[in-house]
């Protein structure tokens, strides 16, 4: 099992805008591909930070479901462009976890 620890920076004043299209759009959307959406947080201290945890059984799930998810037309033309402006992209964080022997997420 292994979990992506994914955390963004948003620009001023939009992270409440980032948390409705991830909880209306990206979330249902991912979800119904198959994806486990572990848990979505806002940052209590930092009025831009948003963090999200996926969990996959191993790397072949996980390329199977970033296949269906970021190679679809609803991804690309429907799910993508909502982010042109809000995201801070070259702040975007993927760290790739597995959890320890006594992880509860194990």
């Amino acid at each position: 099992m292994l979990y992506e620890l994914r955390q963004y920076q948003t620009q001023p004043g939009t992270r409440d805008r980032l948390v409705q299209i991830m909880e209306e759009d990206v979330i249902p959307f991912q979800v119904g591909k198959g994806m486990i959406i572990v848990g979505s947080f806002v940052a209590e201290e930092d009025p831009n930070a948003y963090v999200w945890l996926r969990r996959f059984d191993d790397e072949e799930q996980r390329k199977a479901q970033y296949a269906a998810v970021y190679e679809s037309d609803h991804w690309k033309q429907t799910i993508a462009p909502k982010f042109a402006d809000i995201l801070i992209r070259e702040t975007i964080n993927v760290t790739r976890l597995v959890p320890t022997a006594l992880s509860v997420l194990r």
